[in-house]
């Protein structure tokens, strides 16, 4: 059975609020909580602000529903001189259900370290 990668960055509960006219959540509101969560990482790995400039890879493979726990999963792949590659995996526990966690939604996003004026700076590396 496939188990989480990476550390827990964000968890949350999915929210009526957060649907489409068909009940599920919306993909961009399960996206948000990816670029939240492995903002969290991104910041803390380049002891600096960092913005998102891309996306990678965003698959979709079950849809969130009201009440899930939505829980977030990232790690750094790959640094480079200003910018970090994080993938991230989405899986959620089944509103009142006594399930498995299941992986719902993967992909990778990329950040780069900047200073006050947003200009690219070195990622700090310990």
């Amino acid at each position: 059975m496939e188990k989480p990668k990476g550390e827990l960055v964000i968890r949350t509960i999915a929210m009526p609020a957060d649907t489409n006219p068909t009940g599920d959540i919306f993909g961009g509101w399960v996206m948000s909580q990816m670029d939240l969560g492995s903002a969290i990482l991104a910041g803390k790995t380049a002891k600096a602000r960092v913005v998102t400039v891309a996306m990678e890879g965003l698959s979709f493979l079950q849809p969130v529903g009201v009440g899930d726990t939505v829980t977030c999963y990232a790690w750094v792949e790959k640094i480079g001189r200003s910018s970090m590659k994080i993938p991230v995996e989405v899986w959620v526990e089944r509103f009142r259900q006594h399930t498995e966690p299941v992986l719902v939604t993967r992909g990778v996003f990329v950040y780069v370290a900047v200073d006050e004026t947003g200009r690219p700076i070195p990622v700090e590396r310990g």
